[in-house]
């Protein structure tokens, strides 16, 4: 965690600022390691200090090592100005501008009248998008976790239960095999549903012909696995092979084109243009990809608009799919480790056409 402090100091002095806010859980975790549910980071170009309350007393003192502590005794905003070097005059604070309301931001003005106050975006979110090799094992046992999930509830998958059923069953084997919690509302999407890119589970019954679409993830030392499968249950028709078909070539060409120095919008047309070439352009209409990491949905993004170039060792997500109205749809998702000549594909769930 103490490299990771230095690395972001070095950032706020290139940016000319003398600290840097951060209020966003999942940040705070990534850089000093604490794992509560309140808290503020001020990280000053030669030091650290962090502030929670009396909750985490005891448990920030085990999980936090890089940053002075302080335990508030009342609301944490009011508490900032205990923290000296914060009472500089002119002091240049960045604050992290999409996790910052403008009341909070209102507060921090009353209460340090002195500094000023400078909105910063993408700077840890850009640290975190590169995995060392710790996070890269805790998302792969996230993702060994939830393909050992998908092979298991495989079996209940049959006419007359509901999709509510379904994903209660893979929530629980997830969480006998290790997880923490689901990464996400588990979405299970049936028949004419499978055509709702993110259709939560819902108590409709799966009948016989269907397709069935499960997009799950599992939780391991706080990072995600993003999965998705489509099956059917029964026989498949000639339409559903045909659909199916092409989604699958297009997923595979994106975990065969994607790779360090392209950028994501790359990667992205590159199966686009598979799906288009065959007349169902109109029906991809999401983004290819995105991190994973300590949050489900992270940077890089791999989508028609993403300038952002790959880097080794970003871990993102490979989902197109094609949805058809009224009829149904189908996406295949794999979490991928970039490398500087491909990436690696981290799931080993099956993805041929399983006929239940």
């Amino acid at each position: 965690m103490q490299v990771r402090i230095k690395k972001l100091q070095a950032l706020i002095k290139s940016l000319n600022l003398d600290c840097l806010l951060v209020t966003e859980l999942s940040q705070i975790r990534y850089l000093c390691g604490y794992t509560g549910s309140n808290g503020i980071l001020a990280v000053f170009a030669n030091e650290a200090h962090f502030v929670t309350d009396f909750r985490y007393k005891a448990q920030v003192g085990k999980e936090v090592k890089s940053a002075k502590i302080m335990i508030a005794q009342r609301d944490l905003y009011t508490e900032l100005p205990k923290i000296k070097p914060l009472n500089a005059p002119n002091l240049r604070i960045g604050f992290l501008e999409a996790y910052m309301s403008v009341k909070n931001l209102g507060m921090l003005k009353a209460l340090l009248p002195n500094a000023l106050f400078a909105p910063t975006t993408f700077i840890v979110e850009a640290m975190a998008s590169v995995k060392d090799n710790d996070e890269i094992k805790n998302i792969q046992k996230a993702v060994d976790i939830a393909d050992v999930a998908f092979a298991r509830i495989l079996q209940i998958i049959k006419p007359g239960i509901r999709e509510t059923e379904v994903a209660a069953e893979l929530e629980y084997q997830m969480k006998m095999l290790g997880s923490e919690d689901p990464s996400f509302e588990t979405i299970i999407a049936s028949g004419y549903r499978s055509a709702l890119p993110h259709g939560r589970a819902s108590y409709k019954i799966i009948k016989k012909g269907e397709f069935v679409t499960l997009d799950f993830g599992a939780i391991y030392a706080g990072y995600h696995s993003d999965i998705t499968r489509t099956v059917v249950v029964g026989k498949a028709s000639a339409q559903q092979k045909k659909i199916y078909n092409l989604v699958l070539k297009a997923q595979i060409a994106g975990t065969r084109k994607a790779k360090a120095g392209l950028k994501g919008s790359a990667v992205d047309k590159h199966v686009r243009d598979i799906i288009a070439k065959a007349g169902y352009g109109k029906n991809f209409g999401h983004g290819l990809g995105h991190g994973i990491g300590l949050l489900i949905h992270e940077e890089p993004r791999l989508s028609p608009l993403s300038d952002t170039v790959l880097q080794p060792n970003m871990v993102v997500t490979v989902e197109p799919g094609v949805y058809i109205d009224g009829w149904g749809g189908v996406r295949i998702e794999d979490d991928v480790v970039i490398t500087r000549n491909g990436c690696r594909v981290m799931n080993k769930a099956d993805k041929s056409l399983l006929e239940l």
